[in-house]
């Protein structure tokens, strides 16, 4: 084993229960972030949940915040790795591998700042919204023409002396003020940006590393075939529970607990490709001996015509006297 190998084995050692456990603990994180954010029904009551509950708001994003600083040590734990076992990697990947991450987290600690101030400045009705009363109010005959008046009733809650429609055009003029108190908020721009540039950063480091971390035998075609997916998943709000398939397993990969082991490819520090289908076939057809040494029937070789033996004496004499027996009939 060289000595760049050797380190690179010797690094992936030391730090792989660190890694294991950072990529555990991330998904850990983000599940829990879920039921101690805010929700509401509409922007103008999640803006009101956000206000009445400024320290839920604040742990969500906090545990958003370090679940993405987490993550960025397997992703860089994972494509040094792959790097260390092929020479066709591009080594400057590795900026936005380490970045994608980072950016996320700092969207999601800005995200803090923009919803409370979107909150303070819509409760204290500094936001108006651009959406006109008679707009609002043919919005709501609409949706009691295609759906009935029952419909506006359970889906408004109208209290005590209002009726649906009122109820309709009122929360809709609530929630596009919202809007406009969340747009106008200072550090939306910044938010919406780093946000933005590290899902589709994450989504690039998935898709690379995963297909390399395949291709080297660093995960097999199934493991590896689901990071892809995982990148994706970033920006597909409802499949992120790929990702956080993904890098659990990835943690127990680390820590050295999945069933059959790590890869090979992880012990022998360098790249060991997973057989295609063709060569699975061929190898189940090989003859216990290889092929040069099997019994199989070759055939009978082509006889070579410079090789042919000569005629014997009596078939000589008789192809001379053949012309003579014939010129005697004449």
């Amino acid at each position: 084993m060289t000595k760049s190998r050797a380190e690179s084995r010797a690094r992936e050692q030391r730090w792989a229960v660190p890694v294991g456990l950072a990529s555990i603990v991330a998904v850990v994180l983000l599940i829990a972030s879920r039921p101690l954010n805010v929700s509401g029904d509409g922007e103008a009551d999640f803006l009101r949940e956000a206000h009445a509950h400024t320290g839920s708001l604040v742990l969500s994003s906090l545990a958003l915040t370090l679940a993405f600083l987490l993550l960025a040590l397997p992703l860089l734990y994972l494509f040094r790795a792959v790097a260390a076992r092929s020479d066709r990697v591009r080594p400057q990947l590795i900026g936005l591998v380490v970045v994608a991450p980072l950016f996320i987290a700092a969207s999601s600690a800005i995200a803090i700042s923009v919803t409370s101030e979107a909150a303070d400045n819509f409760v204290a009705g500094k936001a108006k919204p651009e959406l006109t009363v008679a707009e609002a109010r043919e919005e709501c005959v609409e949706e009691r023409k295609d759906n009935g008046v029952q419909f506006l009733e359970d889906e408004y809650d109208p209290g005590q002396g209002v009726s649906p429609q009122r109820a309709c055009e009122g929360h809709k003029l609530a929630d596009d003020a919202a809007s406009q108190a969340t747009k106008e908020a200072s550090l939306v721009p910044l938010a919406t940006g780093l946000g933005l540039a590290g899902a589709l950063g994450l989504v690039v480091t998935l898709l690379y590393t995963g297909l390399w971390a395949m291709r080297t035998g660093l995960l097999s075609r199934f493991w590896g075939s689901l990071a892809m997916v995982a990148g994706i998943s970033f920006l597909l709000g409802p499949l992120i529970l790929v990702a956080l398939v993904w890098f659990v397993y990835f943690g127990l990969l680390c820590l050295g607990i999945v069933p059959g082991g790590r890869p090979p490819a992880w012990e022998a520090g360098e790249a060991i490709p997973w057989p295609t289908p063709g060569d699975k076939a061929a190898a189940e057809l090989e003859p216990e001996g290889g092929w040069e040494d099997s019994d199989i029937d070759q055939g009978d070789p082509e006889p070579d015509p410079g090789d042919e033996p000569p005629a014997e004496p009596q078939a000589q004499a008789a192809r001379v006297g053949a012309p003579a027996t014939r010129s005697g009939r004449r």
